[in-house]
């Protein structure tokens, strides 16, 4: 089973980190209101970056660690490893 760290960007240009094991799902979660609570008024969100983990456990923990990140440091991270522009299948 894949699980999926990701950072979403929100329309109002804020960043929003969560995990999933359906980052399909998850997005058009967000993007239908039904996601977290951060990003319903913030609607719409664009996913621009994602990591893939084998395990629950590891992504919860990235997540955490990318958190914990200030801003700029998270736009580092993106432009480094590039926008991704599709969701993987």
């Amino acid at each position: 089973m894949q699980v999926y760290t990701y950072i979403l960007e929100c329309a109002d240009g804020s960043l929003y980190t969560g995990w999933t094991n359906d980052l399909t799902q998850r997005l058009a979660a967000h993007n239908r209101g039904t996601g977290a609570k951060y990003t319903r008024g913030r609607r719409p969100v664009k996913l621009v970056y994602y990591e893939v983990f084998s395990d629950k456990r590891a992504a919860q923990q990235r997540e955490y660690v990318l958190k914990r990140l200030r801003r700029h440091q998270k736009l580092v991270l993106i432009a480094k490893r590039g926008l991704y522009q599709t969701v993987p299948s």
